[in-house]
């Protein structure tokens, strides 16, 4: 059980996360412990505190349709009271079969697998994931936060393995296109765009969703998600994957929750949630975000149905407002015609 971290001092405008010892209080009653096998409607929407390793067993066979894994990397690395040590990649592989053959279990034989890791344990993660999954392919994000190196390239990048369970599987790929800007926006013999549109001062062009995203800002003091959790993944990160590997309804199981954001996404986009996180504080946060999330279900980055690039808010408003005078326009003609 961990205790409320020491505040510091911060920045007014520092958006980041902070609970009280009241509020660390209100929502730790909130949090489910298990002591032996449940059904799957005692746990969904929950955030279940405890040693992921210890539930395992419990959870039932057959009932998650999705599952994001985000362990901890080979890295040594110290989470809320708890520390995670490097070592050898033998032992890391070692380490992750342990678990992960524990999960195959509560998956749905139409099931996706989301598998996180970085340089380091990539290789581990890879060879593991292939032992119970058919692996499809290997998602590379940049992570724009990192110090430079002086002898060796900056490391800014994080791969997540995609996974299925069989060969029959979800996956919306109409869900997940990417509103990017238009460099050369070539044109047609009457000087229509050719599969772009105007958005305010700017061109966009939908693409498909491919397997390098460089769309994605690691959450900072400045946005409103931003916690103190060490490794904490955006929000656009989870829709991505949560839009293209489930449907509205389906049951998304994160054993490594972390400050909760598979369980925040997964409400704000209509899914049902499992998530399980050892430490209270974090599950905390979590319960936190869950219920901002039920009055706000924005997710920064995603918008009208698609994904943005990075610092591209003035396109947005411009594309909201367009729409917001479209409909009045619509309802005043409606009127009018009365």
């Amino acid at each position: 059980m961990s205790t409320t971290p020491k505040p510091r001092p911060r920045s007014p405008r520092n958006k980041t996360i902070r609970l009280s010892e009241a509020e660390v209080q209100r929502y730790r009653s909130r949090l489910l412990r298990l002591s032996g096998p449940v059904t799957l409607e005692k746990l969904l929407d929950r955030t279940i505190c405890q040693d992921a390793l210890e539930v395992f067993p419990w959870l039932p066979s057959r009932s998650v349709d999705l599952l994001f894994l985000d362990p901890p990397y080979n890295l040594s690395k110290t989470f809320g009271e708890r520390s995670f040590a490097r070592m050898s990649l033998a032992d890391y592989e070692a380490w992750m079969e342990q678990w992960l053959s524990q999960l195959v279990r509560v998956l749905k034989p139409t099931a996706s697998v989301y598998i996180c890791g970085d340089w380091r344990s990539s290789a581990a993660v890879q060879r593991v994931a292939e032992r119970h999954f058919v692996v499809r392919n290997r998602i590379t994000w940049e992570r724009e936060k990192g110090r430079g190196a002086k002898h060796n390239w900056k490391n800014c990048s994080e791969d997540i393995w995609f996974c299925t369970v069989s060969n029959e599987y979800t996956f919306n790929v109409d869900a997940v296109q990417l509103q990017k800007r238009v460099l050369a926006p070539y044109t047609d013999s009457y000087g229509r765009p050719k599969d772009w549109q105007q958005r305010g001062k700017e061109r966009f062009r939908l693409t498909a969703p491919s397997n390098l995203w460089t769309d994605l800002t690691v959450p900072f003091w400045a946005m409103a998600e931003n916690t103190d959790h060490p490794t904490q993944k955006p929000e656009k990160l989870l829709a991505k994957i949560l839009l293209a590997s489930s449907n509205e309804g389906d049951v998304v199981l994160d054993p490594f929750l972390g400050s909760g954001t598979t369980s925040v996404v997964a409400k704000k986009l209509g899914r049902r949630y499992i998530g399980i996180e050892m430490d209270e504080y974090y599950c905390c946060l979590a319960e936190y975000r869950l219920e901002r999330a039920a009055q706000d279900a924005t997710i920064q980055g995603y918008a009208d149905g698609v994904f943005w690039e990075r610092n591209t808010w003035a396109a947005q408003q411009a594309q909201r407002l367009a729409r917001s005078n479209r409909s009045s326009a619509t309802q005043l003609k409606l009127l009018s015609s009365d």
